[in-house]
């Protein structure tokens, strides 16, 4: 591989019980068809998590998370050890397809290139529900209809299939800190770094060819998960204004504007003509969730002091 182009991957991890899914993430890691130079597995603050890690893969570099608790500081802990010009991040619950190390790094030969993001598919624990609809991926951390079919530039992509350059990274502190994914409970840190990264210049680019496979437990396939999470990211996108208050929310306003109302008309029409009920619950089922995050932002932005 190009030494230009040499990558870390990091895997952040924080819970004992999803051991399963962090053994499919390592070795998917360790598995590319175009290595890492290395894998770095940050545990979050579970001395017991850090042991088993290191005892089951010594080739790999297992470090506690040096920071506050939470994916951001573990995140971060890896990435500031890393040694290579390219960090990629990779969740614990996410395999990654065997070319998609080289897949993702390809884009950054254009020097304008600061990150790529590549694309995500769901691996249901359960069978996907009827009223789910396309276009709310996003909420159970997967690629969602609106976004490029190729590759395309966009403002931000998700840590959970991330590369960036290691310099720019650093030279913005990395994920900030204290924002972010805490256990289950997220906030977009991802859509924060992207920002702070653009503002130093440079281009994101989505990969959607750069795939892995996050898997979906069968808690997060509720309509009651649907909820809170559409309320979180609201909330999430409210705070995130609060840290850069001159940046407008274009890509949301877009999605919000033309994606969904165009996919609800979609799912009204085919419940009709094709008689399928499926698609007028998913047309429901993103003005709830719509609703949902209209809420959650409004109650960030009221309660502020």
């Amino acid at each position: 591989m190009n030494r230009a182009l040499s990558a870390s991957i990091v895997i952040a991890c924080y819970t004992e019980e999803r051991w399963a899914l962090l053994r499919a993430a390592v070795e998917s890691a360790l598995c590319q068809s175009g290595p890492a130079a290395e894998v770095i597995v940050v545990v979050d603050h579970n001395e017991n998590l850090l042991r088993r890690v290191a005892e089951q893969w010594p080739t790999v570099t297992a470090l506690p998370n040096e920071f506050g608790r939470g994916a951001s500081g573990a995140r971060n802990t890896g990435a500031f050890r890393a040694t290579t010009p390219i960090i990629a991040f990779l969740d614990d619950d996410a395999a990654a397809e065997p070319s998609w190390l080289q897949t993702l790094l390809a884009p950054f030969e254009d020097p304008s290139v600061i990150g790529v993001g590549g694309g995500v598919s769901p691996d249901w624990q359960r069978r996907r529900p009827a009223w789910f609809p396309d276009e709310f991926g996003w909420v159970v951390g997967v690629s969602y209809r609106g976004l490029p079919e190729d590759v395309g530039e966009v403002r931000n992509v998700w840590a959970e299939n991330m590369a960036v350059r290691a310099d720019r990274f650093r030279q913005v502190d990395g994920f900030r800190l204290n924002f972010g994914k805490v256990g289950t409970r997220s906030s977009p840190e991802d859509t924060d770094l992207c920002i702070r990264m653009a503002a130093l210049g440079g281009r994101w680019l989505y990969v959607p060819k750069a795939l892995v496979a996050h898997h979906v437990p069968v808690e997060r396939s509720t309509f009651a998960f649907f909820v809170r999470r559409s309320f979180s990211e609201g909330q999430g996108k409210a705070a995130l204004r609060d840290f850069r208050p001159g940046e407008p929310l274009e890509s949301e306003r877009a999605y919000t504007r033309h994606v969904l109302p165009a996919a609800v008309g979609r799912g009204i029409r085919d419940a009709f003509r094709d008689r399928r009920p499926s698609r007028a619950l998913q047309s429901g089922a993103i003005l709830v969730g719509l609703s949902s995050a209209g809420a959650g932002y409004l109650r960030q932005r009221l309660s502020r002091p």
